[in-house]
């Protein structure tokens, strides 16, 4: 009996696992936020579905990259959790730490003065040479986390997103259920990275900042939960 009720549950979770899978295209196609950085748009504890940035993606998307940002967001009324544009995991391989979840916000080529682009309120300089990231050292996607200060690249945690390494785009928000995978990974006790997230399979992910091997206060963590476990966040 007991036998046949474990492979009955093992069998369940891997035909979820597969569902996910084919509806997202990415592995893993959950993830759970450890942080505030997005708030109220997301709350740390929401469990989040995410998908491949090329699947489901509108006229809007910025040409193959799948990811609408908040400047073409706003002209085409296109909005997701709250605001315009996409709502992107990405992870930089060029920087120590987790992958992060925040909004695109919009688009810079190959070594573009970004300055007189950016909302002045979520900057702290006078002119291109004091922001970070100005000009911009690759083309790529500025981001913010809806609740933070200022964009990610003003504030060293990332240079511009470039569109290979945005694992996913956020599509659906399920409250509280997240609460259970940070629970399991201990991040339900530590204090929150700032905008990351945290992989499948227990593997930690947060945000790193200017300063090697730390993490920044403002960034949003999120736990990314495999099919393996997902009975255990309650997909």
């Amino acid at each position: 009996m007991f036998v046949r009720e474990l492979l009955t549950s093992v069998v369940a979770v891997l035909l979820v696992g597969l569902l996910l899978f084919s509806i997202s295209g990415v592995w893993p196609p959950m993830v759970a936020v450890e942080s505030g950085s997005m708030e109220p748009h997301m709350e740390k504890g929401d469990l989040i579905f995410i998908t491949e940035p090329g699947r489901f993606a509108p006229d809007a998307a910025r040409d193959e990259t799948g990811v609408v940002t908040y400047e073409d967001g706003e002209a085409a009324d296109y909005r997701t959790f709250g605001s315009f544009g996409s709502v992107v995991v990405y992870d930089n391989p060029e920087r120590f730490g987790p992958p992060i979840i925040h909004r695109a916000r919009f688009w810079v080529d190959d070594g573009e003065n970004w300055y007189d682009q950016a909302n002045p309120d979520y900057i702290r300089a006078d002119n291109c040479q004091q922001l970070l990231n100005c000009p911009a050292p690759h083309a790529g996607f500025i981001t913010k986390g809806d609740a933070n200060a200022e964009y990610d690249q003003a504030n060293g945690i990332s240079s511009p997103v470039r569109p290979e390494w945005v694992q996913g785009v956020a599509r659906v928000r399920i409250p509280y259920l997240g609460w259970v995978r940070l629970g399991f990974s201990g991040a339900a006790f530590a204090t929150p990275p700032a905008g990351g997230v945290e992989m499948a399979a227990g593997s930690s992910v947060a945000v790193a900042d200017a300063t090697a091997g730390s993490t920044p206060a403002n960034a949003t963590t999120v736990s990314t939960t495999a099919p393996a476990n997902a009975t255990a966040v309650g997909v």
